[in-house]
């Protein structure tokens, strides 16, 4: 697998079936790493949710019988989120449907789209305890 966050290997990467019986496996990975870095639950629900869309993304961008590849990458009060899978036909990200809606409005650095016969979904959600965010803001 490529790597795209600039020569770091993810600290956490699952391979599931590029399936939707298996969104659930990556939604609660992502959820019990923010837990152990500290996301409030409003901050691991919100994850979910762009989980959920990133994955609404990805699987049906993916060649058949392929593999749904999911690195995760731990900053400073940040996750940081790749998910990847093989589509030689290379499908063009629709930037109107509602998962990237969802997504783009969920998570920060969103990016999505076809990449050398694959597809990749990016995005980065922050912990509201990081940015500083008082009781009366969350």
């Amino acid at each position: 697998m490529a790597d795209h966050t600039g020569g770091s290997r993810a600290d956490v990467e699952l391979r599931i079936p590029a399936e939707g019986a298996y969104a659930s496996v990556v939604r609660t990975t992502a959820a019990g790493l923010a837990a152990r870095l500290d996301f409030t639950i409003d901050d691991i629900e919100d994850l979910r949710i762009a989980i959920g869309e990133a994955t609404a993304l990805a699987m049906p961008a993916a060649d058949p019988g392929t593999d749904l590849v999911a690195c995760f990458h731990f900053g400073a009060g940040a996750l940081t989120v790749t998910l990847e899978t093989e589509a030689v036909d290379e499908p063009p990200l629709d930037t109107e449907s509602f998962a990237w809606q969802v997504l783009d409005t969920m998570a920060q650095d969103a990016s999505a789209g076809p990449e050398g016969g694959r597809f990749h979904v990016r995005f980065t959600v922050t912990s509201s305890v990081a940015a500083g965010m008082t009781g009366a803001e969350l």
